[in-house]
């Protein structure tokens, strides 16, 4: 029977102990710096609060936001700089290097001083030890994802490294029940005063055990076979970026898996959450609850698809859950507006939304980084209904006209309030809408939560199809002399560039178009574009001999 046929029954059944334990020291200090990275998003307006502290709340979220996205942009930085060194070195080294970095820069955000004692001092080390964690996270996961699939049987390497793909999901989740259960333990203002530390300062815990488990680890039979006979790369990089063959496949990867991979993953998790917070107006608390018993749910689906991958091949489960993504994502999220905010839809019907206002003088809402300012009333008008998640008609109105807003019957006029008072604006906008019976948010109470968990599992579950499967065929594509270097970019680009900008864009289109929804037209674009590529030019890799990757 050929190796490429399938798994065989037992094969998941007869892991070695040192292959268990590649995947217990893999997936706990993966986990271990993804809960790191993402801490720093669900905690980013209380440690905003701390390091920016003379600023307005406003310029506070601007600048936190910005040290967000420090970590994102040195993630290939880092992919490169750690997947260079796995190359040459070894995977073990770089695994150690990766954890303790993170660890380590972890710990110290939970131990900086803020602003009242360090002045602007604070804000710079806490982006330069951000700066650290993304380098740390762009080195990690091509060397774990190289060093499970050279570790992995070659019939079961899909569920083998599937395990790998729900470290994410593990760390995005562990960041919320910490954050939610030390809020319940020491009350808002208790953890925003002191206890918001806990969760940085938590990592101390772990990183002892994850490196003396990496420690007792063997380096990949792989990379040691290439060392013994002399054929390392010596330049890992050069010989990956000066080969038009290697190029081409680092595009393929890009286009025809990771950056579908990415778009789904964050649609399904962490847009979803902002969506619940914003579009649905449910409160923090709940929605962080809600996503967290919904991600529980959905951590087996990665194991399940990566054996299923296995079976009948990689390339159906991607282009399958691109597809999937792309037919079920306005009904789902529609859905999910219903059940989670009944009170929204009745309103928007009983008194709908008409922003009225010259065209030319509204601009493209595309705001990364928060950095933005209203040029006028139109993008203020605009940029507020859609951070309340609101729909809305849009009537053009001849040059020099004031913009104005319909809710209902209600008029609200730019013309009556001082010219540039975006406050004052928006003040009258959210007084027409309570009249009319616009709910601020969501009510506890009529939230259908069963219903809310199961679309938001379904979501967890198209990501996890495609994401399932990845590590396995990021690692087949490549060949051992530079697959650490090869597999870090085209993921760390996918997720960094398609799903780091995911949030921007789906802001700037709902505000452009005025429809809630709009913000799935670039998942569902990209996701078209990944099963498109994938179906013309991405190979089936399933059973391929790692060794013999040209």
């Amino acid at each position: 029977m050929s190796a490429v046929r399938g798994v065989s029954k037992t094969a998941a059944q007869r892991l070695t102990p040192g292959q268990r334990r590649v995947v217990f020291a893999s997936v706990l200090g993966t986990a271990l710096e993804w809960y790191d990275f993402y801490l720093f998003v669900v905690l980013a307006p209380v440690v905003g609060a701390h390091f920016f502290a003379p600023l307005d709340p406003a310029a506070r979220t601007v600048l936190t936001l910005l040290a967000f996205v420090a970590g994102f942009a040195v993630r290939p930085i880092g992919a490169l700089l750690f997947g260079g060194l796995a190359d040459r070195f070894g995977r073990k080294r770089v695994f150690l290097a990766t954890v303790i970095a993170m660890g380590g820069s972890t710990c110290a955000v939970g131990l900086l001083p803020g602003w009242a004692t360090l002045g602007l001092a604070a804000p710079v080390m806490l982006v330069a030890l951000r700066m650290l964690q993304g380098l740390a996270i762009g080195g990690e996961y091509g060397a774990a994802a190289a060093f499970m699939a050279e570790h992995a049987p070659r019939d079961g390497r899909g569920g083998f490294t599937a395990w790998l793909q729900t470290t994410a999901t593990l760390g995005l989740l562990a960041a919320l029940v910490v954050e939610q259960g030390l809020r319940g333990v020491l009350g808002d203002r208790g953890f925003e005063e002191w206890g918001w530390r806990v969760p940085f300062l938590m990592s101390v815990l772990l990183l002892p055990l994850s490196i003396w488990v990496r420690l007792r680890l063997r380096e990949s039979p792989s990379f040691e076979r290439l060392r013994l006979s002399g054929r390392l790369s010596a330049r890992p990089l050069a010989e990956t970026f000066g080969s038009r063959r290697l190029v081409g496949r680092t595009a393929l990867a890009l286009f025809g898996l990771t950056a579908g991979q990415a778009v789904l993953w964050y649609t399904g998790q962490l847009y979803a959450l902002t969506y619940l917070q914003t579009a649905a107006g449910v409160a923090a608390a709940d929605a962080a609850v809600l996503m967290a018993m919904a991600l529980l749910l959905a951590l087996p689906c990665f194991v399940v698809f990566g054996r299923l991958s296995d079976r009948i091949g990689r390339r159906p489960l991607i282009i399958g859950g691109c597809l999937l993504a792309a037919a079920l994502y306005v009904p789902i999220f529609d859905a999910l507006l219903v059940a989670a905010n009944p009170a929204h839809g009745e309103a928007q019907r009983r008194s709908p939304i008409v922003v009225h206002a010259d065209p030319a003088s509204c601009r493209l809402q595309f705001d990364p980084i928060g950095l933005g300012r209203e040029a006028g009333p139109c993008d203020v008008v605009r940029r507020h209904l859609a951070r309340r998640g609101l729909s809305y008609e849009r009537e053009a109105l001849p040059a020099g006209a004031p913009v104005s807003v319909t809710v209902g019957d209600r008029p609200v006029s730019s013309a009556d309030v001082p010219a540039g008072d975006a406050v004052a604006l928006r003040m009258r906008i959210d007084g027409a809408l309570q009249i009319e019976g616009h709910p601020t948010g969501a009510d506890p109470d009529r939230i259908q939560r069963g219903p809310v968990v199961a679309l938001l599992w379904v979501l967890a579950a198209i990501a996890a199809m495609v994401y399932g499967p990845v590590a396995a065929t990021l690692a087949e594509l490549f060949p051992t002399r530079v697959r650490c270097t090869a597999i870090a970019l085209p993921y760390h680009l996918g997720n960094g560039w398609f799903g780091g900008f995911l949030p921007a864009i789906a802001a700037a289109s709902v505000a452009a178009r005025g429809e809630a929804l709009a913000g799935l037209g670039f998942p569902i674009t990209v996701a078209l574009l990944t099963a498109l590529v994938a179906i013309v030019a991405l190979p089936e890799t399933r059973g391929r001999d790692l060794e013999r990757i040209d």
